[in-house]
């Protein structure tokens, strides 16, 4: 679609989200001062993808449900971060660690909230980044909780990233029965060499996974041999918890 035609369908809806509540194609049309058939081809894109509804007995245009569906998905992603805030700072400080919450985008994992590890080394903000799920802590702890993204992360084979990744379903199967059963997930050098991360879902009002939480750093910090370290786990699920909480979860 060309930038000119997505100005003009946000134009549409926004007619649509103010005043009247239904309106018609002339009614749009000298609104907005386009075409009557430009007006009915873009309504007719957007009722195809939810966006606009058409009333049956007038054959005015309303806004569809897919907005609500857009609109609540927004809500919850900053729901989820605003409730984030403050256990994300607090484990950091407990921890030591830099502190990622990541909620599910796609076929991946957002990264919606960073904290810098407490000391004065070198970091990377890292809000935005778009993380692999199979291959990170984060990743592992909303897939083993969210079967949408459990769906697809075993239906084919995984990209590798390391020589450490889990690339087969078989074996991230067996990973997630794991996470489920311990309430954590834990990643050793999977996504990036050198660098290990732990991480516990949050889970929101209607006891699904809204996102995770987790600590990320050097092998050396996170790890204690060849298991993660149990501080750092108690520190992780706390967080979690104390978030899931807020949000109105019960699944802890």
């Amino acid at each position: 679609m060309a930038i000119q035609s997505i100005e003009r369908a946000a134009a549409i809806l926004r007619a649509l989200a103010g005043g009247s509540r239904r309106l018609g194609v002339s009614e749009l049309s000298d609104r907005l001062g386009l075409a009557k058939g430009t007006v009915h081809g873009l309504l007719r894109a957007l009722q195809e993808e939810g966006f606009v509804e058409q009333d049956a007995d007038s054959g005015k245009y309303q806004l569809g449900g897919s907005l609500l569906q857009l609109g609540n998905i927004y809500l919850d992603v900053n729901e989820l971060r605003g409730r984030s805030l403050a256990w994300a700072d607090n484990l950091a400080i407990r921890s030591g660690e830099a502190v990622r919450v990541g909620t599910p985008h796609g076929d991946g994992v957002l990264v919606i909230h960073h904290v810098f590890r407490p000391d004065n080394t070198l970091q990377i903000l890292e809000v935005g980044a778009h993380l692999p799920p199979h291959a990170t802590a984060l990743g592992k702890a909303i897939l083993a909780s969210s079967p949408e993204l459990e769906r697809y992360a075993l239906s084919e084979e995984l990209p590798r990233l390391t020589r450490t990744t889990i690339t087969t379903p078989a074996a991230l199967r067996k990973a997630m029965d794991a996470i489920r059963a311990n309430g954590w997930a834990a990643e050793r050098e999977e996504a990036v060499i050198g660098e290990a991360s732990l991480a516990a879902p949050i889970f929101d009002r209607r006891g699904e996974a809204a996102g995770a939480i987790g600590v990320v750093g050097p092998v050396e910090r996170i790890y204690d041999g060849k298991a993660p370290r149990p501080e750092l786990v108690t520190h992780v699920r706390d967080a979690a918890r104390a978030i899931s909480r807020d949000l109105g979860g019960g699944r802890y």
